[in-house]
């Protein structure tokens, strides 16, 4: 028998396997269908195919590093905006029946861009509209729901209460579905620990599709997997029960600038040797980059950028005893509320900026980057901070942040890591978190 030539068979492959794609895709909205009334390809506030006019706003509107929505990177076969729980649980259901990948987002911070890229066909859930937050301060708890921001968090729990805060991020547009269950670090974590130790229950989708919580059968292992393990590892967290933690009406920040001139190897190699053992009210970390020095030349700089639960007054003798060697002065320092310091560490607090613009879910400016960290159990000697000094010099330079652990962090259980009991105290109160990032042009 005669074959037809190659360049005939490779169009009718190519249509067979797209008649096959294309059906599979028809099954599974089927399938959406049969699990929820809701669902319909006509449903275009819950369900999107790129075929929607609004698919690519949606796709886009959370993603925070632009590397990752080139024109070659893999969409969503579907995109998900659940409206409700059941929703999430019918998603679940029919990606797993019909073998469709499944990625989670809640913001899109994420900085390799997991929760909306796969290499494969996938469905994206997207959880923007699940993000109500209920305070509760006669218990002092509250329920969120795992598409809010943490700016919505903070805002909201603001709005009852000058006093109480929540330990997690600085950034306001991360999705808190995937900062608490990666962990979840912040200014308040040498006082309260991770957002994940502030958790007192969870609501999650399973892989069945059932809706699980810490009562469950085998609830307890399960939550506490979820507190640190990753948001899409175990299934889709739905809302978290967080403990919300006591906070002065006025707090103290700086950020304290000093260049190689002014001695800034010096000051972080001393800094590394007791910013974990500084008061626990007290959290300073160290942002490196390159700076201009007083004629306009290049330089290298070193950022103290602190917040002290406390005021002033109170700050500067606990400065002096624990680190006298920067030579803080009252002029550097500015008292405010905790939550207008999210807005400060986020972008320096400009003037006339709200405090309602926590509220926003996207960031002014999304930049093209590449950022990594690390934990570091040793501080870095004097002669490799001389080496990274010549390196930000570059022109292409990034910045690292230098974030120190101690307090509350040197209590946490090492066998249950994440559940605030003091046995068995994890000795981990000389580690740092070393954070570099790249903004790529």
């Amino acid at each position: 028998m005669r074959l037809p030539p190659f360049s005939l068979i490779f169009p009718l492959v190519s249509l067979l396997f797209s008649f096959s794609f294309a059906t599979q895709n028809f099954e599974f909205v089927q399938c959406l269908e049969s699990q929820n009334a809701d669902f319909s390809i006509s449903s275009s506030n819950i369900l999107y195919t790129p075929q929607a006019s609004s698919y690519s706003s949606i796709l886009q509107i959370s993603i925070q590093n632009l590397v990752f929505n080139s024109s070659t990177t893999l969409k969503p076969t579907f995109i998900i905006t659940p409206l409700d729980e059941s929703h999430v649980q019918a998603t679940v259901i029919c990606s797993s029946k019909h073998q469709l990948q499944l990625r989670i987002r809640s913001g899109g911070h994420d900085y390799e861009g997991l929760s909306y890229i796969s290499n494969a066909p996938f469905v994206l859930i997207d959880l923007v509209n699940l993000r109500k937050v209920d305070v509760n301060l006669s218990d002092n708890t509250a329920w969120v729901q795992a598409g809010a921001i943490l700016g919505e968090v903070y805002y909201s729990i603001f709005n009852q209460s000058k006093v109480h805060g929540f330990p997690a991020g600085v950034c306001p547009t991360i999705g808190v579905g995937g900062h608490i269950s990666g962990g979840g670090q912040g200014t308040l974590m040498r006082k309260y620990g991770l957002a994940a130790d502030n958790v007192v229950d969870a609501k999650i989708v399973d892989a069945k599709g059932n809706i699980l919580d810490r009562r469950s059968p085998a609830g307890e292992d399960l939550f506490w997997a979820i507190r640190g393990g990753g948001g899409g590892s175990f299934g889709v967290i739905l809302s978290w029960k967080i403990t919300l933690v006591k906070v002065p009406p006025l707090v103290t920040i700086f950020t304290a600038r000093r260049t190689l001139e002014q001695g800034a190897e010096e000051l972080v190699n001393r800094w590394q040797q007791t910013a974990d053992k500084f008061h626990e009210d007290l959290f300073i970390r160290v942002i490196i980059s390159r700076a201009n020095d007083s004629r306009g030349g290049k330089t290298v700089g070193a950022a103290f950028n602190s917040l002290f639960l406390g005021t002033i007054k109170e700050l500067l003798p606990l400065m002096t005893n624990s680190f006298p060697e920067l030579g803080l002065k009252a002029e550097e320092c500015r008292e405010m509320s905790w939550l207008e310091t999210i807005l400060y560490f986020d972008n320096g607090y400009p003037n006339g900026i709200s405090i309602d613009s926590l509220l926003n879910r996207t960031r002014l400016n999304k930049p093209y980057f590449k950022a990594k960290s690390d934990f570091v159990k040793t501080p870095i000697p004097i002669t490799g901070l001389k080496g990274l000094s010549e390196l930000f010099l570059d022109d292409n330079a990034g910045i690292m942040i230098m974030d120190p652990y101690g307090g509350k962090m040197s209590s946490i259980s090492k066998s249950k890591l994440h559940s605030l009991i003091e046995e068995e105290p994890c000795t981990i109160s000389n580690i740092l978190r070393v954070g570099i990032r790249m903004i790529l042009k």
